[in-house]
């Protein structure tokens, strides 16, 4: 049965295994821009047994706020991914970058201070609002239509190789902050953006994920 699920692509997973994507977090198994890959091939590029996180996936039990959005039209996953996700960037993103500007200042003396994250996160902050707004503006109201899949592979393209930026985006993040991890002695604001930036990483990678994964690919109905 393990056997089975390693040769399963990431992707496929997440899609079908309510709480995959938590334990692909955990795990820092890339089950949105990089999901084509099996959870076999990938374990084995971060050094990981892909039978224990078979096993592991076998044994999940989904929480109450998981729903398989393969099931849902598209209407139904745009509005989810609107208030779930495209508001909730909107709230994060000026908080932690007060948050990391107060750390850089305070603690910038500091060899383990993530010089530049303030800045990187306000770059991030723009180029989110971009891809937001063509996706509000353009896709998601043809895809709400019920236009077919291909007349829009055109607006897809885009976004998914702005997707592929945000990825790179979050990797230069766990770059400056060694992997979100604060100093053993880091005060409490520097613990609570930290916090709030893997908020972020995981929140940015389960919408890249409902939209690669399920919305793009034509998985749901129409209406």
């Amino acid at each position: 049965m393990t056997e089975a699920l390693t040769e399963r692509t990431l992707s496929d997973l997440a899609c079908s295994l309510p709480g995959s994507t938590r334990l692909f977090h955990d795990y820092k198994l890339d089950f949105c821009c990089g999901g084509q890959s099996t959870l076999r091939d990938a374990a084995a590029r971060r050094g990981l047994d892909a039978e224990r996180i078979a096993g592991e996936l076998l044994a999940l039990r989904p929480g109450n706020d998981e729903r398989d959005w393969r099931q849902a039209s598209n209407r139904e996953l745009i509005e989810h991914i609107l208030e779930r996700y495209h508001d909730r960037h909107r709230e994060q993103l000026p908080e932690l970058i007060r948050l990391a500007a107060r750390v850089e200042k305070v603690h910038g003396g500091r060899a383990d201070c993530p010089q530049g994250l303030a800045a990187h996160l306000h770059l991030m902050q723009e180029e989110l609002e971009s891809h937001m707004c063509k996706e509000e503006h353009v896709l998601f109201p043809l895809l709400g239509q019920s236009v077919p899949l291909f007349q829009v592979q055109g607006p897809i393209g885009v976004m998914r190789h702005e997707h592929d930026e945000h990825a790179a985006s979050l990797a230069r993040l766990a770059e400056l902050t060694n992997d979100l991890q604060p100093p053993a002695n880091a005060c409490n604001t520097w613990r609570a953006l930290y916090a709030g930036l893997e908020e972020l990483r995981r929140d940015l990678m389960q919408h890249i994920h409902l939209e690669n994964n399920i919305l793009f690919i034509g998985a749901n109905q129409p209406s």
